[in-house]
């Protein structure tokens, strides 16, 4: 089924229903401290056919840190419980292979007592991430086959992959359900600074994958229209409006408050219709593409947050969601051009060190704000970096649709 974007060119379009879910699960416990630097042995139990590992993030001299109870487990599901005892530096944990997110969650506050993800995991290396922490990479072995093992055929490796960004995409659905939900409850309170902080918490689930949510043409509008694309005599509604009423009016009205309450009424919309649905290689590598598209459009420009100054939250997660896509599509690509892998993972590793400088925890969302100083000063250095990538994936979509 086609789906066309109403503003933009970067529409992915519905395939199959496959979908990886991430599954969510029980309770968490303690660890050892000797465990925080990826010291932790043996291999996880298992009960029912799921491995768990419990992993605590909690204060260990003085710093941070991430501590599982295992660092191994056999090939097959395996559930991480995450609880947060004490560290207030560390808010999410995720699970890597390569730089592939597997699973994740999110807002892991200090107190947290039980969150939990689920993946279906192969033998190999992985890595359990915790930005923050003292030691951010903590190493994770799989032991073993799974009747999930990938073949080595590029055509299973193209399918697994669209499969694993089903389930990235599910996510990240499920975890902007969450805060558009914080959001509203900010909003209902009438405490503006709380709901700044929230509404910058939500925005990269939403960017992360804006190619997915463009494929709905009535849909997206309603989430995330800016206020020079609404049509005369039509409803605008959305973040947008919000941030507009939070960071510009700096008031929250009763009319602040049913956009609240519209966004989140939408965004379980989206994930009623993104809930089971499959995608094409090409369409991954055209999405991975059009959110750099999306960069150059709006986030670069200072069109995308023009009250709250967050473009460069939205750039990062437009670039995260663009790297995600990729790395889904790597291993089939890696057999059908390597150099053009290798080029395209370096210009990735560019664009992210280059993006770090940016970073300031003291600011709203964790990112310097947009000013018109910054635009005038850096918007053209910007441009060329994410130019530089873009250029290779574009290359990507030919190369895996007639695979």
């Amino acid at each position: 089924m086609n789906f066309s974007s109403r503003k933009r060119t970067t529409a992915l379009l519905v395939a199959s229903p496959a979908v990886l879910a991430l599954a969510l699960a029980g309770c968490s416990g303690p660890a050892a401290e000797s465990q925080a630097t990826g010291s932790a042995g043996g291999s996880a139990p298992v009960s029912n056919g799921t491995a768990t590992v419990k992993l605590s993030v909690q204060q260990v001299g003085g710093k941070d840190q991430c501590v599982p109870d295992f660092n191994q487990a056999p090939a097959g599901p395996v559930t991480f419980q995450v609880s947060n005892k004490d560290a207030s530096g560390v808010s999410e944990v995720e699970l890597l292979s390569d730089k592939r997110i597997l699973g994740e969650r999110e807002n892991v506050i200090p107190g947290l007592k039980s969150v939990s993800f689920t993946v279906t995991l192969t033998g190999g290396s992985y890595q359990l991430y915790c930005p923050g922490a003292g030691t951010e990479y903590l190493p994770f072995t799989v032991t073993g086959t799974s009747t999930a093992t990938a073949s080595s055929d590029v055509a299973d490796q193209l399918t697994a992959g669209t499969a694993g960004y089903a389930g990235y995409v599910s996510g990240q659905v499920d975890s902007l359900v969450d805060a558009v939900a914080a959001l509203k409850i900010a909003v209902d309170s009438g405490d503006v600074a709380a709901s700044q902080k929230a509404y910058a918490a939500a925005r990269p689930f939403y960017e992360r994958i804006e190619p997915v949510a463009e494929s709905f043409p009535d849909l997206d509008p309603a989430l995330d229209l800016r206020v020079a694309d609404v049509e005369p005599g039509t409803p605008w509604t959305g973040f947008h409006p919000l941030e507009k009423d939070l960071f510009e009016s700096k008031a929250i009205t009763e009319s602040t408050k049913a956009l609240a309450a519209g966004l989140v009424e939408n965004i379980g919309k989206l994930k009623e219709a993104t809930t089971g649905l499959g995608y094409k290689a090409e369409e991954l590598a055209n999405g991975a593409s059009g959110l750099l598209e999306e960069v150059q459009s709006s986030k670069i420009t200072g069109e995308e947050e023009a009250y709250s100054k967050l473009d460069l939250l939205d750039f990062a997660a437009n670039v995260e969601g663009s790297q995600q896509a990729f790395e889904y599509l790597k291993p089939a690509l890696v057999g059908i051009d390597a150099d053009l892998a290798k080029t395209i993972s370096a210009q990735f590793d560019t664009v992210t060190a280059a993006l770090d400088s940016y970073k300031d925890a003291g600011s709203l969302g964790g990112w310097k704000p947009y000013t018109e100083a910054l635009k005038a000063s850096d918007a053209a250095k910007l441009t060329a970096l994410i130019q530089a990538l873009q250029d290779p994936l574009s290359k990507i979509a030919a190369k895996v649709a007639t695979a």
